[in-house]
């Protein structure tokens, strides 16, 4: 059992919560993920760790509510306790000094590139980030990434902060004007395959963090399999970071949605049974 020790609304379906764990605390680093089963018949989902205290033992996890669980765990409080977390799962980033670090996050995706932005900038780096949302209201930890950040740029869909456009337009924006040694991008996989060829036409490094459909995390059910450089990969165990460039982002995106239609139905009765 893991304790909620801490929760924060960060838009209207995005929350924040800081939660007991001081195994797991001890031994995260930037990239790494857990797998949260709330109840003994929840499903098992992975949440990229947002941050950790080791002083304190815990971890932070960031949660958009987009089905039956994500929405279990939007209702959570603070004193209320999950059954199952494993972790910390998946290869960390590999975080050396590199020079300029380009930093691409969209929607929930700035969560787990939070830390990685952190360590690039504890590592002696230079780094620059990106911040994309649709509108402002959507945007999540701003100030958090100012903190570790020696430039921050914000795109909006609409305009209502920031600049407006996509992030590809930011990441131009920087690309255009200084070498750019090394890049990581983190969000929706539409957003990922677009950032990843814009710094393809740069020659400029970079890693993609996936989040796809896990059931068990350690390689065995292959729910998570992409195909990187015309490999079978899994995301649980061989990542979740990849060289952006080699992923073959369509086939990832056909699969994100091969639940839909049961996840849609599911979301609409458990949506009917809570009114009740």
């Amino acid at each position: 059992m893991n304790k909620i020790v801490e929760k924060e609304l960060l838009s209207n379906n995005v929350v924040k919560l800081v939660i007991d764990a001081p195994r797991i605390a001890a031994k995260r680093k930037a990239g790494h993920f857990v797998i949260v089963k709330i109840d003994e018949k929840g499903e098992r989902i992975p949440l990229t760790i947002a941050d950790g205290d080791i002083k304190k033992g815990t971890i932070t996890l960031i949660i958009q509510q987009v089905g039956v669980t994500s929405h279990k765990l939007m209702m959570m409080e603070a004193g209320d306790t999950i059954m199952d977390m494993v972790g910390p799962l998946g290869h960390a980033t590999e975080i050396e000094k590199v020079g300029t670090v380009l930093c691409a996050g969209g929607g929930v995706g700035i969560a787990p590139m939070l830390p990685i932005a952190r360590a690039f900038q504890e590592a002696g780096n230079r780094v620059i980030c990106v911040l994309a949302a649709r509108n402002k209201e959507l945007l999540i930890l701003e100030e958090e990434v100012r903190m570790c950040s020696d430039e921050v740029i914000i795109m909006t869909d609409d305009g209502s902060y920031g600049k407006q456009g996509l992030v590809t337009h930011g990441m131009e924006e920087v690309l255009d004007r200084e070498k750019v040694n090394f890049a990581v991008t983190i969000g929706p996989a539409i957003m990922m395959k677009y950032a990843a060829l814009t710094t393809k036409k740069y020659n400029v490094p970079t890693i993609a963090s996936l989040n796809t459909i896990m059931v068990d995390g350690t390689g065995m059910c292959g729910a998570c399999r992409v195909t990187v450089d015309g490999k079978t990969m899994f995301v649980c165990v061989d990542g979740p970071e990849f060289d952006a460039h080699k992923i073959d982002y369509d086939e990832m995106i056909m699969r994100l949605g091969a639940y839909e239609v049961e996840e849609r139905a599911a979301y609409e009765r458990f949506m009917k049974k809570t009114k009740v």
